[in-house]
Protein backbone atom coordinates (compact mmCIF):
# COMPACT_ATOMS: atom_id res chain seq x y z
CA UNK A 1 0.00 0.00 0.00
CA UNK A 2 0.89 3.78 -0.30
CA UNK A 3 1.44 5.40 3.05
CA UNK A 4 -1.91 4.85 5.01
CA UNK A 5 -5.07 3.32 3.50
CA UNK A 6 -7.07 6.32 2.19
CA UNK A 7 -11.00 6.57 1.24
CA UNK A 8 -11.69 4.71 -2.31
CA UNK A 9 -15.10 6.09 -2.63
CA UNK A 10 -17.17 8.68 -0.82
CA UNK A 11 -17.08 12.90 -0.59
CA UNK A 12 -13.74 14.05 -0.15
CA UNK A 13 -14.44 16.84 2.91
CA UNK A 14 -15.55 14.20 5.16
CA UNK A 15 -13.71 11.26 3.71
CA UNK A 16 -10.37 10.58 6.09
CA UNK A 17 -7.98 12.73 7.66
CA UNK A 18 -5.85 9.24 6.94
CA UNK A 19 -1.86 9.88 6.66
CA UNK A 20 0.30 9.88 3.43
CA UNK A 21 3.26 8.99 5.13
CA UNK A 22 5.84 9.55 1.90
CA UNK A 23 9.02 10.98 2.76
CA UNK A 24 10.26 13.84 0.57
CA UNK A 25 12.84 11.03 -1.15
CA UNK A 26 9.91 8.46 -2.68
CA UNK A 27 8.58 11.68 -5.07
CA UNK A 28 11.49 13.65 -6.62
CA UNK A 29 8.47 15.99 -6.87
CA UNK A 30 10.79 19.43 -7.30
CA UNK A 31 13.19 18.79 -10.03
CA UNK A 32 15.60 21.53 -10.74
CA UNK A 33 14.05 23.47 -7.80
CA UNK A 34 10.50 23.90 -9.18
CA UNK A 35 7.28 21.91 -7.97
CA UNK A 36 6.41 18.61 -9.99
CA UNK A 37 3.62 19.21 -11.58
CA UNK A 38 0.50 16.97 -10.72
CA UNK A 39 -2.78 19.56 -12.54
CA UNK A 40 -2.64 19.09 -16.31
CA UNK A 41 -3.54 22.35 -18.21
CA UNK A 42 -5.63 20.11 -20.60
CA UNK A 43 -6.77 16.71 -22.03
CA UNK A 44 -5.08 14.88 -24.22
CA UNK A 45 -6.72 14.64 -27.80
CA UNK A 46 -8.30 11.67 -27.57
CA UNK A 47 -9.88 12.28 -24.16
CA UNK A 48 -10.68 15.55 -25.04
CA UNK A 49 -12.91 14.15 -28.02
CA UNK A 50 -14.51 11.33 -26.32
CA UNK A 51 -15.60 14.28 -23.61
CA UNK A 52 -17.26 16.42 -26.75
CA UNK A 53 -18.81 13.16 -27.88
CA UNK A 54 -20.34 12.87 -24.78
CA UNK A 55 -21.31 16.34 -24.62
CA UNK A 56 -23.05 16.48 -27.97
CA UNK A 57 -24.77 12.95 -27.03
CA UNK A 58 -26.26 15.32 -23.97
CA UNK A 59 -27.25 17.77 -25.96
CA UNK A 60 -28.93 15.96 -28.25
CA UNK A 61 -31.16 13.93 -25.76
CA UNK A 62 -32.35 16.43 -23.72
CA UNK A 63 -33.99 18.12 -27.27
CA UNK A 64 -35.06 15.47 -28.55
CA UNK A 65 -36.67 14.73 -25.07
CA UNK A 66 -37.67 18.03 -25.04
CA UNK A 67 -38.89 18.29 -29.22
CA UNK A 68 -41.34 14.78 -28.16
CA UNK A 69 -42.70 16.41 -24.76
CA UNK A 70 -43.27 20.08 -25.70
CA UNK A 71 -44.11 19.30 -29.30
CA UNK A 72 -45.49 15.89 -30.08
CA UNK A 73 -47.11 15.28 -27.32
CA UNK A 74 -48.13 18.88 -25.95
CA UNK A 75 -47.76 21.34 -29.19
CA UNK A 76 -45.96 23.92 -27.46
CA UNK A 77 -43.65 25.44 -30.14
CA UNK A 78 -42.79 28.52 -28.45
CA UNK A 79 -42.16 27.12 -24.96
CA UNK A 80 -40.09 24.73 -27.45
CA UNK A 81 -38.11 27.16 -28.21
CA UNK A 82 -37.47 28.73 -24.62
CA UNK A 83 -36.03 25.36 -23.66
CA UNK A 84 -33.76 25.43 -25.80
CA UNK A 85 -31.95 28.34 -24.80
CA UNK A 86 -31.43 26.44 -21.16
CA UNK A 87 -28.75 23.91 -23.64
CA UNK A 88 -25.66 25.42 -22.07
CA UNK A 89 -27.49 24.88 -18.34
CA UNK A 90 -27.85 21.27 -18.84
CA UNK A 91 -24.16 20.64 -20.27
CA UNK A 92 -23.23 22.57 -16.62
CA UNK A 93 -25.44 19.99 -14.53
CA UNK A 94 -23.92 17.07 -16.16
CA UNK A 95 -20.33 18.30 -16.40
CA UNK A 96 -21.10 19.14 -12.48
CA UNK A 97 -22.18 15.55 -11.88
CA UNK A 98 -19.17 14.18 -13.12
CA UNK A 99 -20.27 12.94 -16.20
CA UNK A 100 -17.42 13.43 -18.49
CA UNK A 101 -14.67 12.92 -16.52
CA UNK A 102 -15.66 8.74 -15.72
CA UNK A 103 -14.50 7.60 -18.79
CA UNK A 104 -10.99 8.74 -18.07
CA UNK A 105 -10.41 7.34 -14.89
CA UNK A 106 -11.65 3.30 -16.44
CA UNK A 107 -11.13 0.85 -19.13
CA UNK A 108 -14.62 -0.48 -19.18
CA UNK A 109 -16.85 2.40 -18.58
CA UNK A 110 -20.33 1.87 -20.28
CA UNK A 111 -23.55 3.96 -20.34
CA UNK A 112 -25.22 2.04 -17.59
CA UNK A 113 -22.34 2.83 -15.28
CA UNK A 114 -23.57 6.42 -15.42
CA UNK A 115 -27.34 6.07 -14.83
CA UNK A 116 -27.24 6.99 -11.38
CA UNK A 117 -25.74 10.32 -12.34
CA UNK A 118 -27.91 10.89 -15.16
CA UNK A 119 -31.28 10.35 -13.18
CA UNK A 120 -29.65 12.97 -10.47
CA UNK A 121 -28.87 15.29 -13.00
CA UNK A 122 -32.06 14.70 -15.46
CA UNK A 123 -34.08 15.31 -11.98
CA UNK A 124 -32.21 18.65 -11.08
CA UNK A 125 -32.47 19.95 -14.58
CA UNK A 126 -36.24 18.89 -14.77
CA UNK A 127 -36.95 21.30 -11.81
CA UNK A 128 -34.93 23.79 -13.15
CA UNK A 129 -36.81 23.68 -16.44
CA UNK A 130 -40.21 23.87 -14.70
CA UNK A 131 -38.96 27.05 -12.52
CA UNK A 132 -37.63 28.58 -16.03
CA UNK A 133 -40.80 28.34 -17.46
CA UNK A 134 -42.67 29.17 -14.37
CA UNK A 135 -40.64 32.80 -14.57
CA UNK A 136 -41.93 32.86 -18.27
CA UNK A 137 -45.35 32.63 -17.28
CA UNK A 138 -45.38 29.59 -19.77
CA UNK A 139 -48.73 28.44 -18.49
CA UNK A 140 -49.50 26.15 -20.77
CA UNK A 141 -46.31 23.98 -19.35
CA UNK A 142 -47.75 22.20 -16.58
CA UNK A 143 -45.83 19.81 -14.19
CA UNK A 144 -47.05 16.19 -15.97
CA UNK A 145 -45.29 18.03 -18.77
CA UNK A 146 -41.81 18.75 -17.23
CA UNK A 147 -42.14 14.45 -15.77
CA UNK A 148 -42.61 13.52 -19.45
CA UNK A 149 -40.02 15.16 -20.74
CA UNK A 150 -37.76 14.02 -17.26
CA UNK A 151 -38.66 10.30 -18.34
CA UNK A 152 -37.99 10.67 -22.11
CA UNK A 153 -34.57 12.44 -21.30
CA UNK A 154 -33.49 9.74 -18.90
CA UNK A 155 -33.99 7.43 -21.93
CA UNK A 156 -32.77 9.30 -25.16
CA UNK A 157 -29.94 10.55 -22.97
CA UNK A 158 -28.46 7.15 -22.10
CA UNK A 159 -29.02 5.64 -25.85
CA UNK A 160 -27.38 9.41 -27.13
CA UNK A 161 -24.22 8.47 -24.78
CA UNK A 162 -24.29 5.00 -25.71
CA UNK A 163 -23.87 5.57 -29.49
CA UNK A 164 -21.47 8.35 -29.13
CA UNK A 165 -19.09 5.99 -27.04
CA UNK A 166 -19.88 3.42 -29.88
CA UNK A 167 -18.86 6.26 -32.17
CA UNK A 168 -16.03 7.01 -30.55
CA UNK A 169 -14.52 3.93 -30.29
CA UNK A 170 -14.72 3.44 -34.07
CA UNK A 171 -13.97 6.49 -35.08
CA UNK A 172 -11.10 7.47 -33.24
CA UNK A 173 -7.53 5.49 -32.93
CA UNK A 174 -7.39 3.02 -30.21
CA UNK A 175 -6.10 4.31 -26.65
CA UNK A 176 -2.43 2.43 -26.30
CA UNK A 177 -2.41 0.92 -22.99
CA UNK A 178 1.11 0.17 -21.46
CA UNK A 179 1.07 -3.22 -19.22
CA UNK A 180 3.82 -3.04 -17.07
CA UNK A 181 4.84 -6.04 -14.63
CA UNK A 182 5.74 -9.72 -14.55
CA UNK A 183 2.52 -10.54 -12.43
CA UNK A 184 0.55 -13.40 -14.33
CA UNK A 185 -2.56 -11.53 -14.49
CA UNK A 186 -1.50 -9.05 -16.70
CA UNK A 187 -0.86 -11.43 -19.15
CA UNK A 188 -4.01 -11.99 -18.93
CA UNK A 189 -5.41 -8.77 -18.62
CA UNK A 190 -4.14 -8.24 -22.11
CA UNK A 191 -5.73 -11.51 -23.66
CA UNK A 192 -8.83 -9.92 -22.86
CA UNK A 193 -8.20 -6.58 -24.03
CA UNK A 194 -6.93 -7.49 -27.55
CA UNK A 195 -10.05 -9.81 -27.77
CA UNK A 196 -12.76 -7.23 -26.14
CA UNK A 197 -12.72 -4.32 -29.26
CA UNK A 198 -15.82 -2.02 -27.00
CA UNK A 199 -13.45 -0.81 -24.73
CA UNK A 200 -11.08 0.82 -27.85
CA UNK A 201 -7.65 0.00 -26.15
CA UNK A 202 -4.54 -1.44 -27.29
CA UNK A 203 -2.97 -3.45 -25.22
CA UNK A 204 1.08 -3.06 -25.42
CA UNK A 205 3.15 -5.84 -23.33
CA UNK A 206 3.51 -7.18 -20.56
CA UNK A 207 6.34 -5.27 -20.39
CA UNK A 208 8.81 -7.31 -18.18
CA UNK A 209 10.83 -5.73 -14.98
CA UNK A 210 13.15 -8.55 -14.32
CA UNK A 211 15.72 -6.87 -15.52
CA UNK A 212 15.49 -4.36 -12.03
CA UNK A 213 11.93 -4.44 -10.67
CA UNK A 214 12.79 -0.03 -9.64
CA UNK A 215 14.70 1.67 -10.89
CA UNK A 216 14.49 1.16 -15.03
CA UNK A 217 11.09 1.06 -14.33
CA UNK A 218 10.48 4.26 -12.89
CA UNK A 219 13.20 6.32 -14.50
CA UNK A 220 13.17 4.08 -18.00
CA UNK A 221 10.40 1.95 -18.78
CA UNK A 222 7.41 4.59 -18.53
CA UNK A 223 9.38 7.71 -20.80
CA UNK A 224 9.94 4.74 -23.27
CA UNK A 225 6.59 3.45 -23.60
CA UNK A 226 5.12 7.37 -23.81
CA UNK A 227 7.63 8.17 -26.50
CA UNK A 228 8.39 4.49 -28.10
CA UNK A 229 4.24 3.62 -28.15
CA UNK A 230 2.81 6.60 -27.30
CA UNK A 231 0.94 5.59 -23.97
CA UNK A 232 -1.92 7.18 -22.98
CA UNK A 233 -2.64 4.73 -19.62
CA UNK A 234 -0.14 2.16 -18.13
CA UNK A 235 -1.31 -0.59 -16.03
CA UNK A 236 0.60 -2.57 -13.58
CA UNK A 237 0.75 -5.14 -10.89
CA UNK A 238 0.95 -4.42 -7.38
CA UNK A 239 2.61 -6.57 -6.23
CA UNK A 240 5.61 -5.57 -8.47
CA UNK A 241 6.25 -2.72 -7.02
CA UNK A 242 7.79 -1.92 -3.80
CA UNK A 243 6.06 1.21 -2.32
CA UNK A 244 8.40 3.89 -3.13
CA UNK A 245 8.84 2.75 -6.66
CA UNK A 246 4.71 2.37 -7.20
CA UNK A 247 4.23 6.18 -6.17
CA UNK A 248 7.27 7.11 -8.11
CA UNK A 249 5.85 5.45 -11.26
CA UNK A 250 2.59 7.39 -10.16
CA UNK A 251 4.08 10.82 -9.92
CA UNK A 252 6.53 10.40 -13.08
CA UNK A 253 2.68 9.17 -14.73
CA UNK A 254 1.01 12.35 -13.98
CA UNK A 255 4.31 14.41 -15.21
CA UNK A 256 3.54 13.04 -18.66
CA UNK A 257 -0.45 12.89 -18.22
CA UNK A 258 -0.62 9.49 -17.82
CA UNK A 259 -3.52 7.60 -16.56
CA UNK A 260 -2.46 4.56 -14.48
CA UNK A 261 -4.99 1.64 -13.47
CA UNK A 262 -2.72 -0.88 -10.51
CA UNK A 263 -4.08 -4.90 -10.79
CA UNK A 264 -4.37 -4.19 -6.44
CA UNK A 265 -3.31 -5.89 -3.79
CA UNK A 266 -6.15 -5.85 -0.94
CA UNK A 267 -7.43 -2.02 -0.86
CA UNK A 268 -4.75 0.12 -2.24
CA UNK A 269 -5.24 3.42 -2.45
CA UNK A 270 -4.48 7.32 -3.69
CA UNK A 271 -7.52 8.78 -2.63
CA UNK A 272 -11.06 9.28 -3.22
CA UNK A 273 -10.54 10.35 -7.37
CA UNK A 274 -9.61 6.01 -8.03
CA UNK A 275 -12.24 4.20 -9.34
CA UNK A 276 -12.63 0.59 -9.07
CA UNK A 277 -13.31 -0.46 -12.58
CA UNK A 278 -13.91 -4.12 -13.79
CA UNK A 279 -12.62 -5.81 -17.08
CA UNK A 280 -14.23 -9.09 -17.87
CA UNK A 281 -13.58 -10.09 -14.44
CA UNK A 282 -10.54 -8.56 -13.56
CA UNK A 283 -10.56 -5.47 -10.98
CA UNK A 284 -8.02 -2.85 -11.90
CA UNK A 285 -8.17 0.29 -9.92
CA UNK A 286 -8.03 3.55 -12.17
CA UNK A 287 -5.71 6.38 -10.62
CA UNK A 288 -6.60 9.60 -12.84
CA UNK A 289 -4.35 12.12 -13.75
CA UNK A 290 -5.89 15.28 -12.03
CA UNK A 291 -6.88 17.89 -15.41
CA UNK A 292 -8.23 21.43 -15.08
CA UNK A 293 -8.89 22.59 -18.74
CA UNK A 294 -9.94 25.69 -19.46
CA UNK A 295 -13.81 24.88 -19.25
CA UNK A 296 -12.91 24.37 -15.53
CA UNK A 297 -10.79 26.79 -14.63
CA UNK A 298 -13.17 29.05 -16.36
CA UNK A 299 -16.47 27.81 -14.19
CA UNK A 300 -13.99 27.96 -11.08
CA UNK A 301 -12.72 31.31 -11.89
CA UNK A 302 -16.85 32.51 -12.66
CA UNK A 303 -17.95 31.00 -9.25
CA UNK A 304 -15.00 32.97 -7.49
CA UNK A 305 -15.97 36.70 -9.04
CA UNK A 306 -19.59 35.30 -8.39
CA UNK A 307 -19.46 34.26 -4.72
CA UNK A 308 -17.36 36.85 -3.87
CA UNK A 309 -18.92 39.65 -5.38
CA UNK A 310 -22.10 38.51 -3.97
CA UNK A 311 -20.68 38.72 -0.15
CA UNK A 312 -18.87 41.64 -0.23
CA UNK A 313 -22.15 43.14 -0.91
CA UNK A 314 -24.14 41.29 1.37
CA UNK A 315 -21.28 41.78 3.67
CA UNK A 316 -20.56 45.79 3.06
CA UNK A 317 -22.29 47.04 6.41
CA UNK A 318 -20.72 44.99 8.21
CA UNK A 319 -17.09 45.85 6.97
CA UNK A 320 -17.81 49.11 8.51
CA UNK A 321 -18.56 47.97 11.79
CA UNK A 322 -15.30 45.82 11.67
CA UNK A 323 -13.25 48.31 10.92
CA UNK A 324 -14.52 50.48 13.51
CA UNK A 325 -14.46 48.23 16.63
CA UNK A 326 -10.64 47.28 15.15
CA UNK A 327 -9.64 50.60 15.33
CA UNK A 328 -11.44 51.73 18.77
CA UNK A 329 -9.96 48.21 20.30
CA UNK A 330 -6.15 48.57 19.70
CA UNK A 331 -3.88 51.32 18.10
CA UNK A 332 -3.02 50.40 14.22
CA UNK A 333 -4.13 50.13 10.68
CA UNK A 334 -8.07 48.16 10.37
CA UNK A 335 -5.90 45.66 7.83
CA UNK A 336 -3.20 43.37 8.56
CA UNK A 337 -1.21 42.12 5.12
CA UNK A 338 1.08 39.60 5.20
CA UNK A 339 3.28 37.87 1.91
CA UNK A 340 1.52 34.76 1.32
CA UNK A 341 3.01 31.78 -1.12
CA UNK A 342 0.19 31.37 -4.05
CA UNK A 343 0.06 29.14 -7.64
CA UNK A 344 3.07 27.32 -8.64
CA UNK A 345 5.42 29.74 -5.53
CA UNK A 346 3.88 33.25 -6.77
CA UNK A 347 3.92 35.76 -3.41
CA UNK A 348 0.63 37.72 -3.12
CA UNK A 349 -0.02 39.84 -0.15
CA UNK A 350 -3.12 38.63 1.75
CA UNK A 351 -5.66 40.70 3.85
CA UNK A 352 -7.49 40.23 6.92
CA UNK A 353 -9.13 42.47 9.13
CA UNK A 354 -5.95 42.84 12.11
CA UNK A 355 -6.73 40.58 14.85
CA UNK A 356 -3.27 41.26 17.07
CA UNK A 357 -0.94 43.45 18.17
CA UNK A 358 0.69 45.71 16.13
CA UNK A 359 4.12 44.56 17.43
CA UNK A 360 2.90 40.42 16.66
CA UNK A 361 5.15 39.54 13.96
CA UNK A 362 8.00 41.21 15.88
CA UNK A 363 6.95 38.66 18.62
CA UNK A 364 6.05 35.50 16.60
CA UNK A 365 10.05 34.39 16.92
CA UNK A 366 9.94 33.96 20.52
CA UNK A 367 6.63 32.31 21.16
CA UNK A 368 7.87 29.48 18.60
CA UNK A 369 9.28 27.69 21.49
CA UNK A 370 6.03 27.60 23.43
CA UNK A 371 4.21 26.01 19.98
CA UNK A 372 2.34 23.13 19.78
CA UNK A 373 3.07 21.85 16.37
CA UNK A 374 6.82 22.48 15.17
CA UNK A 375 5.24 23.02 11.73
CA UNK A 376 3.84 26.59 12.57
CA UNK A 377 3.19 28.86 15.71
CA UNK A 378 0.56 27.26 17.30
CA UNK A 379 -1.09 28.35 20.98
CA UNK A 380 -3.55 27.81 23.32
CA UNK A 381 -3.75 31.58 24.27
CA UNK A 382 -1.79 33.84 21.78
CA UNK A 383 -1.24 37.32 23.87
CA UNK A 384 -0.81 38.73 20.83
CA UNK A 385 -4.66 38.49 19.99
CA UNK A 386 -6.91 41.83 20.99
CA UNK A 387 -10.38 41.74 22.77
CA UNK A 388 -12.01 42.35 19.25
CA UNK A 389 -9.69 39.89 17.44
CA UNK A 390 -10.73 37.04 19.69
CA UNK A 391 -14.47 38.07 18.68
CA UNK A 392 -13.12 38.34 14.78
CA UNK A 393 -11.63 34.93 14.81
CA UNK A 394 -14.40 32.93 16.69
CA UNK A 395 -16.60 33.57 14.11
CA UNK A 396 -13.91 33.53 10.93
CA UNK A 397 -14.83 37.49 10.21
CA UNK A 398 -11.65 38.61 9.96
CA UNK A 399 -11.14 36.42 6.93
CA UNK A 400 -13.71 38.54 5.54
CA UNK A 401 -11.22 41.00 3.50
CA UNK A 402 -9.90 38.29 1.37
CA UNK A 403 -12.63 38.23 -0.69
CA UNK A 404 -10.49 40.67 -2.48
CA UNK A 405 -7.88 38.73 -2.95
CA UNK A 406 -10.30 36.48 -4.65
CA UNK A 407 -11.72 39.11 -6.77
CA UNK A 408 -7.75 39.86 -8.00
CA UNK A 409 -7.57 36.15 -8.71
CA UNK A 410 -4.49 35.75 -6.25
CA UNK A 411 -7.24 33.26 -4.11
CA UNK A 412 -10.08 30.96 -4.65
CA UNK A 413 -12.84 30.50 -2.32
CA UNK A 414 -11.92 27.05 -2.22
CA UNK A 415 -8.12 25.62 -2.40
CA UNK A 416 -5.25 24.65 -0.48
CA UNK A 417 -4.45 26.86 2.61
CA UNK A 418 -2.47 29.49 1.55
CA UNK A 419 1.17 29.33 3.90
CA UNK A 420 3.50 31.94 4.57
CA UNK A 421 7.23 32.13 3.59
CA UNK A 422 9.20 29.63 6.58
CA UNK A 423 6.10 27.28 6.63
CA UNK A 424 6.38 26.89 2.98
CA UNK A 425 10.06 26.30 2.83
CA UNK A 426 9.37 22.97 5.16
CA UNK A 427 7.79 21.22 2.25
CA UNK A 428 9.57 18.96 -0.09
CA UNK A 429 9.10 16.34 -2.70
CA UNK A 430 5.40 15.59 -2.87
CA UNK A 431 3.94 18.07 -0.44
CA UNK A 432 5.05 20.96 -3.10
CA UNK A 433 2.35 19.40 -5.14
CA UNK A 434 -0.45 21.29 -3.22
CA UNK A 435 0.83 24.67 -5.07
CA UNK A 436 -0.58 23.23 -7.88
CA UNK A 437 -4.42 25.43 -7.62
CA UNK A 438 -4.85 28.73 -6.40
CA UNK A 439 -4.89 28.82 -2.67
CA UNK A 440 -8.38 29.08 -1.22
CA UNK A 441 -10.62 31.14 1.66
CA UNK A 442 -11.97 27.76 2.59
CA UNK A 443 -11.02 24.12 1.83
CA UNK A 444 -10.59 20.71 3.18
CA UNK A 445 -8.17 21.98 6.39
CA UNK A 446 -10.37 24.70 7.34
CA UNK A 447 -13.92 22.46 6.91
CA UNK A 448 -12.10 19.52 8.58
CA UNK A 449 -10.94 21.04 12.15
CA UNK A 450 -8.19 24.17 11.24
CA UNK A 451 -6.44 24.40 14.03
CA UNK A 452 -7.40 21.25 15.74
CA UNK A 453 -5.11 19.28 12.89
CA UNK A 454 -1.44 19.37 13.37
CA UNK A 455 0.55 21.14 10.12
CA UNK A 456 1.64 17.56 8.45
CA UNK A 457 -2.03 16.77 8.67
CA UNK A 458 -3.11 20.22 6.67
CA UNK A 459 -0.26 19.42 3.80
CA UNK A 460 -1.46 16.18 3.36
CA UNK A 461 -5.83 17.51 3.11
CA UNK A 462 -4.52 20.07 0.27
CA UNK A 463 -2.68 17.07 -1.28
CA UNK A 464 -5.74 15.41 -1.64
CA UNK A 465 -7.56 18.12 -2.52
CA UNK A 466 -4.96 19.14 -5.50
CA UNK A 467 -4.91 15.39 -6.99
CA UNK A 468 -9.12 14.93 -6.28
CA UNK A 469 -10.03 18.17 -7.76
CA UNK A 470 -13.59 18.69 -9.17
CA UNK A 471 -16.11 21.47 -9.25
CA UNK A 472 -18.29 19.33 -7.51
CA UNK A 473 -15.86 19.44 -4.68
CA UNK A 474 -15.35 22.76 -4.51
CA UNK A 475 -19.08 23.29 -4.08
CA UNK A 476 -19.63 20.76 -1.01
CA UNK A 477 -16.19 22.06 0.47
CA UNK A 478 -18.72 25.52 0.60
CA UNK A 479 -21.40 24.18 1.78
CA UNK A 480 -19.40 22.42 4.68
CA UNK A 481 -17.97 25.63 5.22
CA UNK A 482 -20.96 27.31 6.96
CA UNK A 483 -21.47 24.89 9.49
CA UNK A 484 -17.91 24.71 10.58
CA UNK A 485 -17.83 28.30 11.03
CA UNK A 486 -21.16 28.42 13.47
CA UNK A 487 -19.95 25.44 14.95
CA UNK A 488 -16.93 27.32 15.51
CA UNK A 489 -14.45 23.98 14.70
CA UNK A 490 -11.31 24.03 14.98
CA UNK A 491 -10.92 28.08 16.22
CA UNK A 492 -7.78 29.19 17.96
Amino acid sequence: MIGDQLPINGDLAAGSTASLELGGKRANGARNGRPQRVVARRYRERDAAVRRFLAVADALGVVVAMAIALLVLTHHQVEFLWGLALLPAWILIFKTYGLYDRDLKRISHRTLDDLPWIFHAVLIGSLLLLAYYRLLNANGVELRHIASFGVIALITISVARALARRVAVSALAPEPVVLMGDAPELASLASKLETCNQYGVQPIGPVSLTSSPEGPTVNGELDEAVERDGAERIVVAREDFEEDALFDLVCRAREHGVKVSVLPQLFDALGPSVEIDDVEGMTVLGVNPPVLPRSSRFLKRTMDIVGALTVLVLTAPLFAVIALAVKLDSRGPVFFRQERIGLWGRRFRLVKFRTMAVDAEERRDELLAESKDPGWLLLDHDPRVTRVGRFLRHWSLDELPQLWNVLKGEMSLVGPRPLIDSEDRQLDGWRRSRIDLVPGLTGLWQVLGRTSLPFEEMIRLDYLYVTNWSLWTDVRLMLRTVPAVVLRRGVN
